[in-house]
């Protein structure tokens, strides 16, 4: 160990890079992963206490849940990644005013988004997609969901900071013991007393309670950023900072939204012109899309989980450990995206299974779906990678950039586009498109910020 790195005592400038990435990245990876399943969960049980429709209304509430997690990537990736930053830096002070920056706006706007979405609750479901079937069921499920809101908020930007503390193991317990409690309670709440899409609902915000409980009990206790009420006075520059490095995350859960809308709006209208059915369409594309988001949690695991990795060796200088970090979670994150893909191609009527067994005309579409919509799947880790790898390097712009390309860029467009000349099938080859064209400027990117890392290395190790 050299001079430079005896000065540093925080592991995250000097233990082994791969080390590292697991250590921070799996229980991220896990979290992440878990966080889908309270979704999944719901789903499967829905579709099979309720059917297709209960399951088309989950579909339309979920762009309500990716507003609530757009908010919660902005406070939670945004401070994480600050803070990273400012130890790096060795400013501890200002790391743990961030933490309770972040503890103060999560609060206070999820009790903004929980009044907001109740008072204008029918336009939005209907905005999202609801039809005189499903309505019903979408407003109870969507009611509850956003009753619970400023703990689904605490919870996930709370995770990211203790990732930052050191503590990536707790990040994971959290949010486990939630899920864990929300598979116990669904089948009771659902089967045992009959409350339907509801049930699913207050399951899922019980667990998202107990995840945030265990994490504000962490800061206010053991934390080293520790809540105090001198941290929690809200800081400007402090604030203004965290957004400018989380604005990407929560740019990418926005672009999240709006692609629902627009992709619940398109699938009931183009699904009603064809012999598929607009309900159906919309329930089918659904679950497609909650199998997509397994896939693509575990690639944000890894992204997140090498943000602190990336950030802190960024504050210090230490570009080859930069580099090093990037290149490893690149690799692993590829490789999780080819393996979805292959099983996505390959057996997905037995994927599909999972989530009860609808009549002839849904299973048909769903696998088509699968199949042509994912096509492209095996670039996102690659996108996903990169855009945290912007984030936390301090590149706000590339970030933004990265996070926007497929879904507002590209995917968008392309569901207005396409569906005119091809009907429903325009809505899957959408995506495939999307993904191709992705694919192909990430390579694009990826090769130039590594070559310019390279020079920045050369040029340091010349000069010293």
């Amino acid at each position: 160990m050299d001079s430079k790195q005896q000065k540093v005592i925080n592991p995250l400038g000097y233990a082994p890079i791969g080390a590292l990435l697991l250590r921070f990245a799996l229980p991220s990876v896990v979290g992440m992963l878990v966080n889908a399943i309270y979704n999944i969960v719901d789903q499967i049980f829905i579709g099979r206490g309720v059917g297709y429709l209960g399951n088309a209304a989950t579909t339309i509430a979920f762009p309500i849940v990716t507003i609530i997690l757009a908010v919660s990537t902005l406070l939670g990736a945004g401070g994480s990644a600050y803070a990273a930053l400012k130890l790096g830096e060795h400013d501890e002070e200002a790391a743990e005013q961030t933490c309770g920056n972040v503890f103060v706006l999560s609060v206070l706007s999820g009790v903004v988004l929980a009044i907001v979405g109740l008072l204008c609750l029918d336009p939005l479901v209907k905005m999202f997609g609801a039809s005189e079937n499903t309505l019903e069921y979408a407003r109870q499920y969507t009611s509850i969901i956003l009753l619970a809101a400023p703990f689904n908020v605490l919870g996930v930007s709370m995770s990211n900071m203790a990732r930052t503390d050191g503590n990536p193991n707790l990040s994971m317990y959290s949010i486990v013991v939630g899920a864990l409690l929300n598979v116990a309670l669904d089948p009771l709440f659902i089967f045992v007393f009959h409350w339907d899409v509801a049930g699913a609902a207050i399951a899922t915000a019980i667990s998202q309670v107990v995840s945030a409980v265990i994490l504000v009990v962490y800061f206010t206790k053991k934390s080293k950023m520790r809540l105090h009420r001198r941290t929690m006075r809200l800081n400007a520059g402090i604030c203004r900072n965290m957004s400018i490095l989380g604005i990407s995350s929560c740019v990418l859960q926005l672009a999240s939204t709006v692609l629902n809308i627009v992709l619940n709006n398109v699938l009931v209208t183009y699904g009603n012109q064809s012999e598929v059915g607009g309900d159906i369409a919309l329930s089918a594309m659904g679950i497609v899309m909650k199998i997509s988001m397994i896939i693509i949690s575990v690639c944000i695991g890894i992204g997140v989980g090498s943000q602190p990795i990336l950030g802190y060796n960024r504050g210090a200088r230490q570009l080859k450990r930069v580099r090093s970090a990037y290149l490893l979670a690149l690799c692993v994150s590829v490789s999780v995206t080819i393996v979805g893909w292959i099983l996505c191609e390959t057996i997905p009527e037995q994927i599909l299974l999972l989530f009860g067994k609808e009549n002839q005309t849904f299973m048909d579409f769903a696998v088509r779906s699968m199949r042509i919509f994912l096509g492209g799947i095996f670039f996102a880790g690659a996108q996903i990678v990169t855009t945290n790898y912007f984030q936390a390097t301090g590149q706000p712009l590339k970030a933004n950039f990265m996070s926007t390309l497929r879904q507002v860029l590209l995917l968008i467009p392309l569901l207005f586009i396409l569906p005119r000349f091809m009907g429903l099938d325009g809505v899957l080859y959408a995506g495939l498109i999307a993904d191709l064209v992705t694919g192909a400027v990430v390579v694009f990117v990826v090769g130039i910020e590594v070559l310019k890392l390279t020079r920045q290395i050369a040029k340091e190790e010349k000069a010293a």
